[in-house]
């Protein structure tokens, strides 16, 4: 009997201790990670478990990350954006002054949105599209300077929710307005016990206190001349744009709707105007965007409605899954060989894990259940036929037990043939959001006729006709072949009478021979714990042994 994969109890009692916990143990906490590190040992089992959970949630784009905002994402929450969502600036519509006025008008006059709501989805969508490209591990320290106006308290907004995602803002608000709205934001910023710091507080250079400093000085009504102290600030930010002659790192500037004193529309009118290196525009990208040359320009504020779009035959990008940022034009390109990842996670020590590799598998796919993480039962296959040449491929693990992993093919397929000539076969599973990976290698055979069927007919009546449809692996000429293919098998068995499994279709089980448990460490100092068999007077032990990373 295979032991199902979602055990409703455990996953739910984890659960409830996860939620539970978070109300009294924040994860966005900077210093979390720290924290992990030193209680774990002190904590049960379940506790410790719920550590490594909250790690990925964390790390995945799942309830609590940023990225899940944003417009980039891999596995789980994030499937929806698996790819960058991107337009050619050049098929978007741009708003002038009158325009862009007229929005926010009619936005908080019939359509019924207060000031407050659209402050809050701004600054949101500044926060996300920040996460979007800088790390708070490579880009911690921020500097938000805010005028007086809307644009000033996106920034406080934005400041708010870049201390949630793991930033440490600090703001600089020289001209404080008396409205109710601007107060309330300075308060909840001073509950956080964000730094406020004066125009005199800041150091001339900023290049040596900050990684990134938000532009959120004037926004698009903006008129005139910049006066003090508002002249200095723009001048140091202008200053950031110019080659460093002692070749200290720059911060990075990201400029709020527009960049502070351009034209609206005109742009950098002087030419020695701020260049941000990322733009995020609200609502719709302004005239003055088209001149904006810097590596990442974003949209921001999902809040447009169609009778808006309509009037003002705004033609502006969608924005994926929950995202409340979308980049406009070609993300930029990167240096492959500096991607990176520091992972961060509880050290996976030998006292710690189980003594039987089933029930050290079974308690990490548990926690990727609980991580909420999308088909935490995927995982690559590799085969290899005679020829010795090796082929890899994503399956769905369907049961496993002691006696082995199971999934579910054609007997036909490439992967078969491969496992008829050579039965030797590795799978990988691989849950980054909890930075974990579990090798596992053994020999394969074909489950038993009477479980194949079993789960045949355990599956959607439109899988099991896709199985019939599909003769894997072997050419055909063209999608619309298997179209034809489905529909005559939908009508041939639209009475609802049972479809038989075909001969050619069933499962196979891998019988484990050697487990791998990779946990990621900080500076590549990965933890791998390997589980091999021994005999123990007569009886079958594993061996665990610890691999250098």
């Amino acid at each position: 009997m295979l032991q199902p994969l979602l055990r409703r109890s455990k996953t739910m009692k984890c659960l409830l201790t996860q939620s539970s916990l978070l109300s009294i143990c924040p994860p966005d906490i900077p210093s979390f990670n720290h924290h992990c590190r030193i209680l774990s040992p002190h904590f049960p089992p379940l506790f410790s478990r719920f550590l490594v959970v909250v790690q990925g949630f964390r790390s995945s784009n799942s309830r609590i990350n940023p990225r899940e905002y944003c417009s980039n994402s891999g596995v789980g929450v994030k499937s929806m954006a698996s790819a960058k969502i991107v337009r050619d600036p050049e098929s978007i519509s741009y708003l002038n002054q009158r325009e862009a006025a007229e929005i926010d008008e009619i936005l908080m006059g019939p359509l019924g949105f207060s000031v407050d709501q659209l402050m809050e989805l701004a600054g949101l969508s500044v926060a996300t599209s920040i996460a979007e490209v800088y790390k708070p591990d490579e880009h911690n320290r921020v500097l938000a300077i805010c005028g007086p106006g809307n644009n000033g308290g996106d920034g406080l907004v934005a400041a708010r929710h870049l201390h949630h995602f793991g930033y440490k803002p600090f703001i600089c608000y020289p001209k404080r307005t008396a409205k109710a709205l601007y107060n309330g934001l300075v308060t909840q910023l001073e509950s956080l016990s964000i730094p406020f710091m004066s125009v005199e507080d800041l150091p001339v250079d900023l290049s040596t206190s900050f990684d990134i400093v938000v532009d959120a000085i004037f926004g698009f009504s903006f008129h005139g001349t910049p006066r003090p102290p508002f002249d200095d600030l723009i001048q140091r930010l202008v200053a950031l744009g110019n080659p460093n002659q002692n070749n200290v790192k720059s911060p990075v500037i990201v400029s709020v709707d527009i960049p502070s004193g351009w034209h609206v529309e005109e742009g950098d009118l002087s030419g020695k105007g701020i260049k941000p290196h990322m733009l995020v525009s609200l609502t719709a990208p302004k005239l003055c965007a088209k001149r904006f040359s810097g590596p990442h320009h974003f949209l921001g504020g999902r809040f447009v409605p169609p009778s808006v779009a309509e009037k003002f035959k705004l033609d502006l990008p969608e924005y994926p899954g929950t995202s409340m940022c979308v980049r406009i034009g070609k993300p930029p390109r990167v240096d492959i060989s500096a991607l990176r990842e520091n992972y961060i996670s509880p050290e996976f020590s030998e006292d710690q894990a189980e003594a039987d590799p089933f029930a050290q598998f079974q308690k990490w796919f548990d926690d990727a259940m609980a991580a909420s993480l999308k088909e935490p039962n995927a995982m690559a296959l590799s085969t290899t036929g005679k020829d010795g040449k090796p082929s890899s491929r994503m399956v769905l693990l369907k049961g496993f037990d002691e006696d082995g992993f199971v999934w579910y093919t054609n007997y036909e397929s490439q992967k078969a043939r491969q496992i008829s000539e050579n039965p030797q076969a590795a799978l990988l599973f691989y849950w980054d959001a909890l930075n974990r990976q579990v090798r596992i290698e053994g020999s394969v055979q074909k489950v038993s006729d009477e479980e194949s069927e079993q789960y045949f007919h355990s599956r959607p009546r439109g899988s099991q006709i896709g199985a019939i449809v599909s003769n894997q692996s072997t050419v055909i000429p063209g999608r619309q072949f298997l179209h034809q293919k489905q529909e005559e098998l939908e009508a041939k068995y639209s009475d609802g009478s049972l479809i038989p499994k075909p001969k050619y279709w069933g499962g196979y089980r891998l019988k484990p021979e050697l487990f791998e448990f990779w946990q990621g460490q900080p500076s590549r100092l990965h933890d791998r714990l390997r589980y091999t068999p021994e005999g123990i007077d007569g009886k079958r032990a594993w061996k665990i042994d610890r691999l250098s990373p």
